[in-house]
């Protein structure tokens, strides 16, 4: 086993240097630079593969998938409950990687990153008998009453996982959790930007004892990725990041039929009503635009707050904002550290700059401090309008723009006015107006005087409508993604059934009557009835104690 030693953490983290294939690690051609975005350090060189490396990487998962998809669940459960006891011996350490490489406070690495990951392993090790064993479905159809029917929920084959940056354990954990609770296996490419990351989780995997070859993780250059993507073996694609990215990923897997689930970006909205516990929903807001820098596709983006409530609002924001500690995310206090990517601050900056420059004000922020470290500063705006691109497209950074509005219709329209919809929020206290809200907020996931948070309830749905993607993830509805459904039926009738052939004048009047019986009202539905026991195909081919021991379906 080869050791990265991390200086600036003063310590180090055993992982690989290199890819995990079959639980052996391979190196490539050439390499990625790990950074430490409060310093501007380099942290750690690890060996990248080719696309040659990255077909290996399928094969292997090809090999392991007949073996690891006929395991049983009670196997599969005890491998995800030995993956949930890894990480929790190793949680300091991963939530320090996680403030290294990524710039999160050490406090919300183990908030954010590690808690998610946690409660994702221990639901699916506590419930996956009853989430994935076959379903029993009695046939509707009266003539199919005799049959015995069920869902099974069967493994895809290889799985694809391709995850971002700003949440390096938590995404992850979840989707390949659920990936091999279905019996899949997984080839997994973290993000360059925290790809040390990703090789400390490809340990925990190995570590907890999965076989060679279910989970294999690949350090690849976004240009070499195309060869998973194109591999007619992948089976269905996982990619959580950018819209634009994630088009090119559709275009590639459909180009062969191979289905994907995309959870992309947002621009989520939060709608406060002017009876809003003000206290409670400052402090929400601030938190769900500002955890994480902001860097969090479910982040709140826009605020629309009724007059009555946007003055003593906008001024409690502003309090709580000037509060936040900025540092180096391993200090205990720090509140908020870096952003990731010295990209992604400038996008930043350059939404805050635009709006600036058309009217709008920032009473925190709003600028790009001097010194090392992707830093930018928690910044509330207000005086916007919705053609600033600050209020259009992602920002993906500690931005809180605040605009009043007239009412909750003005808010509803304008909030939906968006080519996004991941997550929204309505801040309320009247039950009537939540239930509007969640009612009439267009959006994947709708939460009332909270934000954000619903990503860590593992029976909660996570997704999006309009250009936030296709698909869900988290819960059972997030297995269903991971699932061939097969619905299967078994008959044991003798002799022919109603519908064979021959088809003849007797067989017409039979469905003519059937027709009539089973869904017409009254007299007719009677009449319908004389008419079958007139038939030779009735009283020759229908099973009649079948049809009598479900009787109340003939009078529905």
């Amino acid at each position: 086993m080869r050791h990265v030693v991390l200086a600036s953490a003063r310590m180090e983290f055993a992982f690989p240097r290199a890819s995990l294939i079959a639980n052996e690690e391979v190196r490539g051609p050439s390499t990625l630079v790990a950074i430490n975005p409060a310093r501007e350090e380099v942290l750690a060189e690890v060996s990248a593969l080719d696309a040659h490396g990255a077909r290996e990487a399928v094969d292997a998962a090809h090999r392991a998938f007949p073996s690891w998809s006929r395991t049983p669940l009670a196997q599969r459960q005890k491998l995800l409950a030995s993956w949930l006891q890894v990480i929790l011996a190793q949680s300091e350490e991963l939530s320090r990687l996680v403030a290294l490489e990524a710039g999160k406070p050490l406090t919300e690495a183990l908030l954010v990153d590690i808690f998610p990951a946690c409660e994702a392993l221990s639901y699916l090790a506590r419930h996956l008998p009853a989430l994935l064993q076959p379903r029993p479905t009695p046939p509707e159809q009266i003539l199919f009453a005799h049959w015995r029917a069920a869902y099974r929920f069967e493994p895809l084959g290889v799985v694809t996982v391709i995850t971002p940056w700003n949440y390096p354990v938590a995404i992850p954990v979840v989707e390949i959790a659920q990936a091999v609770a279905c019996g899949n296996t997984v080839v997994f490419k973290p993000a360059s930007a925290t790809v040390l990351v990703g090789l400390a989780l490809a340990e925990t995997i190995r570590k907890a004892g999965f076989p060679p070859g279910v989970v294999n993780t690949v350090v690849l250059r976004g240009s070499d990725t195309a060869a998973i993507l194109e591999d007619s073996r992948v089976a269905k694609v996982l990619f959580t990041g950018s819209v634009d990215v994630g088009k090119e990923v559709a275009k590639q897997a459909a180009s062969r039929l191979c289905p994907v689930q995309l959870e992309l970006g947002g621009k989520d909205a939060a709608l406060v009503a002017a009876d809003a516990d003000l206290e409670h929903t400052a402090h929400g807001l601030v938190w769900g635009a500002m955890q994480n820098t902001g860097q969090t596709c479910a982040s709140i983006e826009r605020v629309y707050v009724e007059k009555p409530l946007y003055e003593p609002l906008v001024a409690r924001v502003v309090e709580l904002v000037s509060t936040l500690k900025v540092g180096d995310p391993l200090w205990p206090d720090t509140d908020m550290g870096p952003m990731t990517t010295p990209e992604q601050r400038q996008v930043v900056a350059s939404q805050v700059q635009e709006a600036l420059q058309r009217g709008a004000h920032a009473l925190t922020g709003g600028f790009v401090p001097p010194g090392k470290g992707y830093f930018y500063p928690p910044t509330v705006l207000v005086e916007v309008s919705d053609d600033m691109t600050v209020m259009k497209e992602e920002t993906f950074g500690p931005v809180l723009p605040i605009m009043p509005v007239d009412s909750l219709d003005e808010g509803i329209a304008r909030a939906n006015a968006s080519r996004f919809g991941l997550t929204a929020s309505g801040w309320t206290r009247s039950r009537k107006k939540a239930a509007r809200l969640m009612a009439e907020l267009a959006a994947g996931v709708v939460t009332i005087n909270e934000h954000v948070v619903s990503f860590a309830e593992p029976t909660a749905s996570w997704g999006g409508i309009k250009e936030s993607g296709m698909g869900r993830s988290h819960g059972f509805f997030g297995l269903l993604e991971l699932v061939n459904i097969k619905y299967v039926a078994e008959s044991y009738s003798k002799g022919a059934s109603p519908w064979y052939y021959p088809y003849d004048q007797d067989m017409r009047e039979f469905l003519k009557a059937a027709l009539f019986a089973l869904y017409a009202h009254g007299r007719i539905k009677l009449r319908g009835f004389r008419a079958l026991a007139r038939t030779e195909t009735f009283w020759a081919r229908v099973r009649k104690a079948s049809v009598l021991a479900h009787w109340p379906k003939l009078v529905r």
